[in-house]
């Protein structure tokens, strides 16, 4: 297997990493940084628990090569809380008991963000729409749309990034 040394901006940190071709961005993040809230639920793009930002925009990182990130900026679940504190969208889903197992939650508040990124006072269906490719098996996701509204309404400032 052919390997590749790439350098990625990850939550802010430039990394060089040696990985094969076959890696996800998934595996490197967790096997290779140590990265493990980004979680490994379908490796399919199916349940959206994997998601990252990969150069601003919301993936499922079980979908993407490492050898693609070479160059690129990632952010993971780990960069959203700042300097000790939470980001609103981690406070209300904290607030609003919106985690059960909370093996969806790190996906879920990856795409919540992206969402009031874009939008900073979504509507239901926007907030629906924006959560449809992550699956929860536990809330129901009343308790989750609840959230996302409420760090919308007490305008949850966009993510800046962080340190790993």
């Amino acid at each position: 297997m052919a390997h590749h040394k790439i350098s990625v901006t990850v939550n802010g940190s430039v990394e060089s990493v040696d990985v094969p071709s076959n890696m996800t961005l998934l595996t490197m993040l967790r096997e290779k940084l140590g990265l493990t809230g980004t979680k490994n639920g379908c490796t399919a793009g199916e349940c959206g628990a994997c998601t990252v930002f990969l150069n601003g925009e919301p993936v499922n990182s079980c979908l993407v090569l490492a050898v693609e990130c070479d160059g690129a900026e990632v952010r993971t679940v780990e960069s959203l809380a700042r300097n000790g504190q939470l980001d609103p969208i981690q406070q209300s889903v904290i607030d609003h008991n919106a985690v059960q197992c909370g093996f969806c939650t790190p996906g879920v508040l990856i795409s919540a963000r992206a969402l009031l990124d874009r939008n900073p006072d979504p509507t239901e269906e926007e907030i629906r729409d924006a959560l449809v490719g992550n699956l929860c098996r536990c809330t129901g996701y009343i308790r989750i749309l609840d959230a996302v509204k409420d760090a919308a309404r007490v305008g949850a400032a966009p993510g800046t990034g962080g340190s790993r």
